[in-house]
């Protein structure tokens, strides 16, 4: 297995649709950049939010999540509380190849700031617009930009192609279209 360059990256985009829309080229001019790096992409965060809040007394819950834990906010810019999350989707739409895996890293700008992202790995056939955790480690509050880079996304090939792919067996998060909640 290895990392896929900025070449394989580029030809998977634009003759096979793996991601969409593509920048060809990194962007950073004035923004938190975003586009095609040496051995990754770097996505870009759209303007839709959901906050986490507490204001329900909620409890967390993967088996049964409750909605009114967010505040959903369209904006060019949000601020998620101290020490707090806010959910997003990508901008960009991914279709996974069979034989190829994601992980996906923060970005420094946003790592030197204490704002963590996680994104669970994008699995072989996995295909949707990507729901981004945000965490603002800091006791401050954090500004997120919308429509600039998040975090990026590093491709590994696989040396075979695997038996059964996330499309295979009907992943509960395919084909994802906006910020998706936990689900059982």
């Amino acid at each position: 297995m290895s990392i896929k360059s900025d070449r394989w990256i580029r030809e998977q985009a634009q003759e096979h649709g793996m991601i969409k829309p593509f920048s060809e080229k990194q962007v950073k001019d004035g923004v938190i950049s975003y586009g095609l790096s040496s051995y990754g992409y770097d996505l870009r965060v759209s303007d839709e939010f959901k906050i986490f809040t507490n204001v329900n007394s909620a409890i967390i819950d993967p088996k049964a999540f409750d909605e009114r834990s967010f505040v959903t906010v369209t904006a060019d810019s949000v601020i998620v509380p101290p020490n707090s999350f806010a959910l997003a989707r990508s901008i960009e739409y991914f279709k996974i190849p069979r034989d190829v895996l994601t992980i996906c890293v923060g970005k420094s700008t946003y790592a030197r700031c204490g704002i963590i992202v996680n994104v669970t790995p994008f699995e072989p056939e996995w295909e949707g617009f990507v729901t981004l955790e945000i965490s603002n480690t800091t006791p401050l509050p954090a500004r997120i930009y919308a429509n600039e880079g998040l975090c990026q996304i590093l491709f590994f090939q696989s040396d075979e192609v695997c038996e059964v792919s996330y499309a295979d067996r009907k992943g509960k998060y395919q084909n994802q279209q906006g910020i998706v909640l936990p689900k059982l």
